[in-house]
Protein backbone atom coordinates (compact mmCIF):
# COMPACT_ATOMS: atom_id res chain seq x y z
CA UNK A 1 0.00 0.00 0.00
CA UNK A 2 2.00 2.61 -1.54
CA UNK A 3 0.09 5.85 0.06
CA UNK A 4 -1.35 3.69 3.54
CA UNK A 5 -2.49 6.51 5.72
CA UNK A 6 -2.38 9.18 2.99
CA UNK A 7 -4.92 12.04 3.02
CA UNK A 8 -5.28 13.63 -0.41
CA UNK A 9 -7.34 16.00 -1.66
CA UNK A 10 -8.03 16.19 -5.34
CA UNK A 11 -8.79 18.96 -7.50
CA UNK A 12 -10.61 18.31 -10.93
CA UNK A 13 -11.32 14.70 -9.58
CA UNK A 14 -14.63 13.92 -11.54
CA UNK A 15 -12.64 14.37 -14.73
CA UNK A 16 -11.94 11.63 -16.91
CA UNK A 17 -8.46 11.52 -15.57
CA UNK A 18 -9.35 12.51 -11.80
CA UNK A 19 -11.45 9.29 -11.91
CA UNK A 20 -8.84 6.85 -12.80
CA UNK A 21 -6.80 8.80 -10.35
CA UNK A 22 -9.26 8.76 -7.49
CA UNK A 23 -10.04 5.44 -7.33
CA UNK A 24 -5.48 4.20 -7.92
CA UNK A 25 -4.78 6.53 -4.77
CA UNK A 26 -7.97 4.96 -2.97
CA UNK A 27 -6.65 1.20 -3.65
CA UNK A 28 -3.40 2.28 -2.68
CA UNK A 29 -4.80 3.10 0.78
CA UNK A 30 -4.99 6.31 0.74
CA UNK A 31 -8.00 8.25 2.29
CA UNK A 32 -9.01 10.36 -1.13
CA UNK A 33 -11.18 13.99 -1.47
CA UNK A 34 -12.21 14.77 -4.62
CA UNK A 35 -13.07 18.40 -5.24
CA UNK A 36 -14.63 19.50 -8.70
CA UNK A 37 -17.95 22.30 -9.53
CA UNK A 38 -20.40 19.63 -10.08
CA UNK A 39 -23.41 19.02 -8.06
CA UNK A 40 -22.81 16.67 -5.39
CA UNK A 41 -24.99 13.93 -7.08
CA UNK A 42 -24.10 14.45 -9.99
CA UNK A 43 -20.12 13.52 -8.74
CA UNK A 44 -21.14 10.51 -6.68
CA UNK A 45 -22.76 8.61 -9.99
CA UNK A 46 -19.19 9.50 -11.93
CA UNK A 47 -17.11 8.71 -8.74
CA UNK A 48 -18.82 5.14 -8.14
CA UNK A 49 -16.98 4.42 -5.39
CA UNK A 50 -18.41 5.21 -1.39
CA UNK A 51 -14.73 5.17 -0.19
CA UNK A 52 -14.16 8.19 -2.09
CA UNK A 53 -15.34 11.75 -0.18
CA UNK A 54 -16.37 14.68 -2.30
CA UNK A 55 -16.33 18.02 -2.10
CA UNK A 56 -17.47 20.80 -4.23
CA UNK A 57 -16.08 24.57 -4.48
CA UNK A 58 -14.63 26.85 -7.10
CA UNK A 59 -10.79 27.00 -6.44
CA UNK A 60 -10.83 29.66 -8.25
CA UNK A 61 -11.30 32.73 -5.49
CA UNK A 62 -9.68 32.75 -1.91
CA UNK A 63 -13.35 31.64 -0.57
CA UNK A 64 -13.80 29.15 -2.59
CA UNK A 65 -10.53 27.82 -1.74
CA UNK A 66 -10.36 28.13 1.85
CA UNK A 67 -13.85 26.32 2.01
CA UNK A 68 -12.33 23.44 -0.29
CA UNK A 69 -9.69 22.96 2.36
CA UNK A 70 -12.02 22.88 5.71
CA UNK A 71 -14.60 21.23 3.78
CA UNK A 72 -11.57 18.30 2.83
CA UNK A 73 -10.36 18.24 6.56
CA UNK A 74 -13.80 17.75 8.28
CA UNK A 75 -14.23 14.69 6.30
CA UNK A 76 -10.63 13.29 6.15
CA UNK A 77 -8.64 15.03 8.61
CA UNK A 78 -5.54 17.06 8.61
CA UNK A 79 -4.72 16.64 4.69
CA UNK A 80 -0.86 15.72 3.73
CA UNK A 81 -1.15 16.02 -0.06
CA UNK A 82 -2.90 18.21 -2.22
CA UNK A 83 -3.01 17.40 -5.92
CA UNK A 84 -3.66 19.98 -8.30
CA UNK A 85 -5.24 18.26 -11.25
CA UNK A 86 -8.58 20.84 -12.01
CA UNK A 87 -7.72 22.06 -15.66
CA UNK A 88 -9.03 23.49 -18.62
CA UNK A 89 -8.57 23.33 -22.66
CA UNK A 90 -9.99 25.47 -25.62
CA UNK A 91 -8.56 24.80 -29.02
CA UNK A 92 -8.21 27.27 -32.00
CA UNK A 93 -5.23 29.40 -33.49
CA UNK A 94 -3.37 31.50 -31.61
CA UNK A 95 -5.09 34.73 -33.47
CA UNK A 96 -8.81 33.26 -32.99
CA UNK A 97 -7.98 32.58 -29.11
CA UNK A 98 -10.23 35.23 -27.31
CA UNK A 99 -9.70 37.29 -24.52
CA UNK A 100 -12.16 35.76 -22.82
CA UNK A 101 -10.56 31.69 -23.61
CA UNK A 102 -7.60 33.31 -22.24
CA UNK A 103 -8.83 34.50 -19.05
CA UNK A 104 -10.54 31.00 -18.42
CA UNK A 105 -7.65 29.14 -18.70
CA UNK A 106 -5.52 30.92 -16.09
CA UNK A 107 -7.98 31.45 -14.14
CA UNK A 108 -9.37 27.56 -13.90
CA UNK A 109 -5.65 26.35 -15.04
CA UNK A 110 -2.90 28.87 -12.64
CA UNK A 111 -4.74 30.83 -10.44
CA UNK A 112 -7.42 27.89 -8.39
CA UNK A 113 -4.18 25.59 -8.13
CA UNK A 114 -2.40 29.02 -6.70
CA UNK A 115 -5.10 29.63 -4.67
CA UNK A 116 -5.93 26.24 -3.19
CA UNK A 117 -2.25 25.75 -2.72
CA UNK A 118 -1.75 28.63 -0.78
CA UNK A 119 -4.62 27.62 1.64
CA UNK A 120 -3.22 24.30 2.34
CA UNK A 121 0.02 26.05 3.01
CA UNK A 122 -1.44 28.19 5.30
CA UNK A 123 -2.89 25.01 7.39
CA UNK A 124 0.23 23.10 7.24
CA UNK A 125 2.35 25.92 8.55
CA UNK A 126 -0.32 26.88 11.06
CA UNK A 127 0.17 23.46 12.54
CA UNK A 128 3.65 23.26 11.92
CA UNK A 129 3.00 20.10 9.66
CA UNK A 130 5.21 18.60 6.53
CA UNK A 131 3.05 18.18 3.53
CA UNK A 132 3.15 17.64 -0.02
CA UNK A 133 1.69 19.82 -3.26
CA UNK A 134 1.46 18.20 -6.64
CA UNK A 135 1.05 19.99 -9.92
CA UNK A 136 -0.40 18.62 -12.92
CA UNK A 137 1.06 20.11 -15.71
CA UNK A 138 1.07 18.95 -19.53
CA UNK A 139 4.33 18.07 -21.75
CA UNK A 140 3.24 21.03 -23.77
CA UNK A 141 4.47 23.16 -20.71
CA UNK A 142 7.62 23.14 -23.18
CA UNK A 143 6.31 22.29 -26.59
CA UNK A 144 4.49 25.12 -28.27
CA UNK A 145 2.10 23.04 -29.80
CA UNK A 146 -0.36 24.75 -32.19
CA UNK A 147 -3.83 25.39 -31.44
CA UNK A 148 -3.55 25.51 -27.57
CA UNK A 149 -1.22 28.44 -26.85
CA UNK A 150 -2.97 30.09 -24.21
CA UNK A 151 -3.14 25.96 -22.95
CA UNK A 152 0.78 25.59 -23.18
CA UNK A 153 1.40 28.98 -21.32
CA UNK A 154 -0.91 28.02 -18.48
CA UNK A 155 0.95 25.14 -18.06
CA UNK A 156 4.32 26.97 -18.19
CA UNK A 157 3.42 29.14 -15.71
CA UNK A 158 1.85 26.13 -13.79
CA UNK A 159 5.14 24.81 -13.51
CA UNK A 160 7.10 28.02 -12.52
CA UNK A 161 4.41 28.53 -9.88
CA UNK A 162 4.99 24.96 -8.59
CA UNK A 163 8.80 25.45 -8.22
CA UNK A 164 8.10 28.87 -6.64
CA UNK A 165 6.34 26.83 -3.67
CA UNK A 166 8.69 24.77 -3.52
CA UNK A 167 11.83 27.22 -3.20
CA UNK A 168 10.06 29.24 -0.89
CA UNK A 169 8.35 26.64 2.09
CA UNK A 170 11.29 24.23 1.62
CA UNK A 171 12.47 24.68 5.01
CA UNK A 172 8.58 24.34 6.80
CA UNK A 173 8.97 20.79 5.72
CA UNK A 174 6.32 21.61 2.03
CA UNK A 175 7.22 19.98 -0.96
CA UNK A 176 6.29 20.91 -4.40
CA UNK A 177 6.68 19.02 -7.37
CA UNK A 178 4.91 18.90 -10.87
CA UNK A 179 2.97 16.00 -12.81
CA UNK A 180 3.95 16.49 -16.81
CA UNK A 181 1.35 13.69 -18.82
CA UNK A 182 1.67 13.39 -22.52
CA UNK A 183 -1.37 12.73 -25.19
CA UNK A 184 -3.72 10.97 -22.63
CA UNK A 185 -6.27 9.11 -24.24
CA UNK A 186 -9.49 10.54 -22.90
CA UNK A 187 -11.68 12.83 -24.37
CA UNK A 188 -10.97 15.09 -27.33
CA UNK A 189 -7.72 13.53 -28.02
CA UNK A 190 -9.40 9.67 -28.02
CA UNK A 191 -11.92 10.94 -30.13
CA UNK A 192 -9.51 11.73 -32.67
CA UNK A 193 -7.55 9.25 -32.73
CA UNK A 194 -10.45 6.58 -33.23
CA UNK A 195 -12.17 8.60 -35.85
CA UNK A 196 -9.51 10.73 -37.24
CA UNK A 197 -6.72 9.01 -39.04
CA UNK A 198 -5.47 11.93 -39.94
CA UNK A 199 -4.85 12.67 -36.58
CA UNK A 200 -3.99 9.15 -35.86
CA UNK A 201 -0.71 9.32 -37.82
CA UNK A 202 0.19 12.29 -36.63
CA UNK A 203 -0.07 11.55 -33.12
CA UNK A 204 1.92 8.21 -33.72
CA UNK A 205 4.96 10.24 -34.87
CA UNK A 206 4.26 12.92 -32.25
CA UNK A 207 4.79 9.97 -29.67
CA UNK A 208 7.84 7.67 -29.68
CA UNK A 209 5.88 4.71 -28.13
CA UNK A 210 3.29 5.05 -30.65
CA UNK A 211 0.11 5.04 -28.74
CA UNK A 212 -2.15 7.68 -26.61
CA UNK A 213 -1.61 7.44 -23.05
CA UNK A 214 -3.19 5.34 -20.73
CA UNK A 215 -4.94 7.51 -18.14
CA UNK A 216 -3.64 4.87 -15.31
CA UNK A 217 0.51 5.86 -15.84
CA UNK A 218 -0.84 9.34 -14.98
CA UNK A 219 -2.45 8.03 -11.99
CA UNK A 220 0.65 5.66 -11.09
CA UNK A 221 3.05 8.92 -11.00
CA UNK A 222 -0.19 10.39 -8.70
CA UNK A 223 1.18 7.67 -6.48
CA UNK A 224 4.11 7.07 -6.40
CA UNK A 225 4.68 11.56 -6.19
CA UNK A 226 2.11 11.11 -2.97
CA UNK A 227 4.57 7.94 -1.56
CA UNK A 228 7.64 8.01 0.52
CA UNK A 229 9.77 6.85 -2.80
CA UNK A 230 9.55 10.54 -3.43
CA UNK A 231 10.31 11.78 -0.16
CA UNK A 232 13.78 13.55 -1.47
CA UNK A 233 11.78 15.19 -4.34
CA UNK A 234 11.17 19.20 -4.71
CA UNK A 235 10.89 21.45 -7.29
CA UNK A 236 10.78 18.67 -10.10
CA UNK A 237 9.32 17.60 -13.15
CA UNK A 238 8.16 14.21 -13.59
CA UNK A 239 7.63 13.65 -17.45
CA UNK A 240 5.46 11.00 -18.21
CA UNK A 241 4.85 11.70 -22.07
CA UNK A 242 5.47 8.61 -24.00
CA UNK A 243 8.48 10.12 -25.36
CA UNK A 244 6.07 12.98 -27.02
CA UNK A 245 8.76 16.05 -25.68
CA UNK A 246 11.29 14.57 -27.35
CA UNK A 247 10.21 14.84 -30.83
CA UNK A 248 10.24 18.17 -32.80
CA UNK A 249 7.79 17.75 -35.69
CA UNK A 250 8.21 19.45 -38.74
CA UNK A 251 5.30 22.45 -38.84
CA UNK A 252 3.08 20.75 -41.33
CA UNK A 253 2.75 18.04 -39.23
CA UNK A 254 1.55 20.06 -36.70
CA UNK A 255 -0.72 21.83 -38.54
CA UNK A 256 -3.97 20.40 -37.35
CA UNK A 257 -3.19 18.85 -33.87
CA UNK A 258 -4.82 19.92 -30.44
CA UNK A 259 -2.05 18.14 -28.90
CA UNK A 260 -4.24 17.86 -25.79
Amino acid sequence: MLVNGRRILLTGGCGAIGLVAARALTDAGAVVVVNDILQPEEARARLDDERIHYVQADGSDESGAAHMLAAACAVAGPLTDVILLAGIVRTGGLLEQSAENFDAMFRVNVLAAALTAQAAVRGWRDTASVGNLVFVSSWVQDVPWPGIAPYSASKAALRSLARSFAREFALDGIRANVLAPGIVGVGMARKQWDEEPDYQLRARRAVPLGQLQDPRSVADALVFLCSPMSSYMTGSTLVVDGGASLYPLDPEELSHDDGS
